[in-house]
């Protein structure tokens, strides 16, 4: 695979808050039905978008939150894949950073957008504990467009997060579930000795992948993943837990709720450390969406989940899409004098 992250630069040598990767896809980077599935986008879009939060920083960042990303189009084995990582907002010791994915055959000139997702990383000093970090001030009009849906998606997204969590999950449920388990091994730390968000993503998307298709007789692709919130980190030889559970089905879709537990040496009781929203559809033999069989609540825990299932997918329709680009900007685009805007004086 060749890879590339590229910094983009201001005249005067200031960051400009984007990281750029480029690569290839490999047969290893396909997933079981051939294509590339959302845990494996998933961790292309963490590590991009911690290269963007780290630079701006100057610190060791980690996840705290990872938007609503749709899985429109898959992408193939001999793709070129591009993620472009742009600051869109800062808070005290918090980056929200928004990954734009293209992909496309690459004999073609330039790719075209893929997907969008909006992620958002904490600033830590050596302790673990949250740091300062500087002010991002947007200087495009594009810049300023998507500060502002950034902005607005903060009241929304403090919603999804208490909805999500105020939700209870015990064996009074009857629906359908996966459990995947397992210890947290060396090859799963990041640099700062941690398992890092993507491959807690990826666990995620496979314990999901296992419940749809068992649910649905079948292959199954992620189409939707959400509201992903970490809450502890993961530490080698940790005991692992990913269980997934189907809480609404569609048509042709199927709803699950996916927590993650772990369980240290020392510590008797599993603690949460990751929780998400992913929705997956089932696949016929020419890998088109199928209709699937419904799922019928049977207790007052499956009919309470199952309309907080339908709760979520209204607050998501209430998600102004982020300003997107037109094919893939040039890498100083964003730089040119003539698509700034004026500084207006801040207090």
């Amino acid at each position: 695979m060749t890879s590339q992250f590229a910094d983009v630069i201001d005249a005067d040598g200031a960051r400009s808050g984007e990281t750029i990767h480029r690569f290839l896809v490999k047969p290893a980077d396909a997933g079981i039905v051939g294509a590339v599935d959302g845990g494996r986008l998933l961790e292309w879009i963490d590590k991009a978008a911690y290269a963007a939060a780290a630079q701006w920083s100057g610190r060791y960042c980690v996840t705290a939150y990872v938007g609503n990303i749709h899985l429109d189009r898959p992408i193939a084995v001999g793709e070129l894949v591009e993620l472009h990582a742009n600051l869109v907002y800062t808070g005290r010791t918090s980056m929200h950073i928004l990954v734009t994915v293209y992909s496309t055959d690459p004999t073609h000139r330039k790719p075209v957008q893929t997907s969008q997702c909006l992620t958002i990383f904490v600033a830590t000093d050596g302790t673990g504990t949250p740091v300062e970090v500087n002010r991002w001030v947007p200087e495009t009009i594009r810049e300023l467009q998507r500060h502002r849906q950034a902005r607005a998606r903060i009241a929304l997204r403090t919603r999804i997060v208490e909805a999500m969590a105020d939700e209870q999950y015990t064996p009074a449920g009857t629906a359908p579930q996966a459990t995947l388990r397992f210890l947290a091994s060396p090859t799963d730390v990041n640099w700062g000795g941690k398992v890092h968000g993507g491959r807690t993503m990826h666990w995620m998307d496979d314990a999901a992948y296992v419940c749809g298709a068992d649910w649905a007789g079948g292959q199954v692709i992620a189409s939707y993943i959400g509201g992903i919130r970490f809450y502890r980190p993961i530490i080698i030889g940790h005991v692992v837990e990913v269980t997934a559970r189907l809480i609404h089905t569609g048509p042709r879709s199927m709803h699950l709720s996916v927590h993650v537990t772990t369980t240290d040496a020392h510590a008797n009781e599993p603690a949460l450390a990751a929780h998400a929203l992913a929705v997956f559809v089932a696949l016929d033999e020419q890998g088109k969406a199928r209709p699937i069989r419904r799922w019928e609540p049977a207790s007052d825990e499956d009919r309470r989940l199952d309309q907080h299932a339908r709760q979520l997918i209204e607050l998501r329709e209430l998600v102004e899409p982020f300003t997107s680009s037109v094919g893939v900007p040039d890498d100083e685009a964003c730089n040119h004098p003539t698509h700034r805007v004026e500084r207006t004086t801040r207090s």
